[in-house]
């Protein structure tokens, strides 16, 4: 019905921002371009572009073929590689992370696929785990380092070493040496992961019993900003231990000694994906992980 040379001219159209941009880089003239998306949209039976305006644009329609067109695209090249080039990893690889996992092992993991796979780009996507468990099952990313608890049904869940989590607060923040109640915590502005994530609601339930004062608990799905308004004394905050220790930047943050009642559940990260689309990649992409999982600053220098 359609060949993929229709797809991929479509795909430049749309990069292209025209139909007449495309027929350039097909050496091919504006109407010869024109009648070939014509005769799909003819074979197709809907409208793939809305005209009415000089600005070419897809239609409902045209957005959902050109999606699952590039799925097939995808599919197409990946059934190419590994007949031809076994074991070779070349293209683009879609990972999705966790903003914590951005902060600790990404650059370190990235940097060892591309000495590892010369002919890899990456397109990356940070977002909650909760969006990438969707992405994930949607096929919009190859693989996702996420938490457990989001991951799809049917995909590897390979594990990464648990990851810590602390309270923290603003370097000059007058602080008591002994570990803060619940209560002393709670007279706080708290700001920590997005709600809805375990986290947040972990930190909801330590302060739920009847007793203890309700502090003003607030999200944030950038952890990066939980750590600006911490520094700046807009409040605690919980983060990633290892993600503070890894830090590059003076942040003038500092830990805070907690009772036991408030000491929060580490994080389980895992390497996600579905084994009958992206087996060589997840398996290459958790092997470059671990190499670098929970390593400090100072260890890094011996494994690079």
């Amino acid at each position: 019905m359609f060949e993929f040379k229709d797809i991929e001219i479509l795909q430049d159209i749309i990069k292209a921002g025209g139909f007449r941009a495309a027929a350039q880089k097909y050496n091919l003239s504006q109407s010869a371009i024109s009648a070939r998306v014509s005769g799909l949209e003819k074979k197709l039976g809907m409208k793939l572009f809305d005209r009415s305006n000089r600005q070419v644009r897809l239609t409902a329609a045209g957005l959902r073929f050109i999606e699952e067109a590039q799925r097939l695209s995808r599919a197409r090249d990946r059934i190419w590689q590994e007949l031809t080039h076994p074991g070779e990893l070349s293209g683009t690889i879609r990972i999705g992370v966790a903003e914590t996992i951005v902060h600790t092992l990404l650059t370190d993991m990235l940097n060892k696929l591309k000495d590892d796979f010369p002919k890899v780009r990456f397109e990356l996507s940070v977002d909650t785990s909760g969006q990438l468990g969707r992405a994930l099952d949607d096929d919009e990313v190859d693989v996702a380092i996420m938490l457990r608890e989001s991951v799809p049904n049917g995909a590897v869940a390979a594990p990464l070493k648990p990851v810590e989590l602390g309270w923290y607060c603003a370097e000059d923040m007058e602080i008591d040496e002994n570990p803060l109640s619940l209560n002393e915590l709670a007279s706080h502005a708290i700001v920590t992961f997005p709600k809805g994530t375990p986290p947040f609601r972990e930190i909801e339930s330590i302060f739920s019993a009847p007793d203890i004062s309700q502090p003003a608990l607030n999200g944030s799905a950038s952890l990066s900003t939980v750590k600006y308004l911490v520094a700046g004394g807009f409040g605690i905050g919980v983060l990633p231990r290892l993600m503070v220790q890894n830090s590059v930047l003076d942040e003038h943050i500092k830990p805070i000694p907690v009772c036991q009642e408030a000491s929060l559940t580490a994080l389980h990260f895992v390497i996600a994906y579905f084994p009958e689309r992206n087996s060589e990649i997840g398996a290459a992409i958790h092997e470059a992980a671990k190499l670098f999982d929970q390593i400090d600053l100072k260890k890094r220098s011996l494994i690079n």
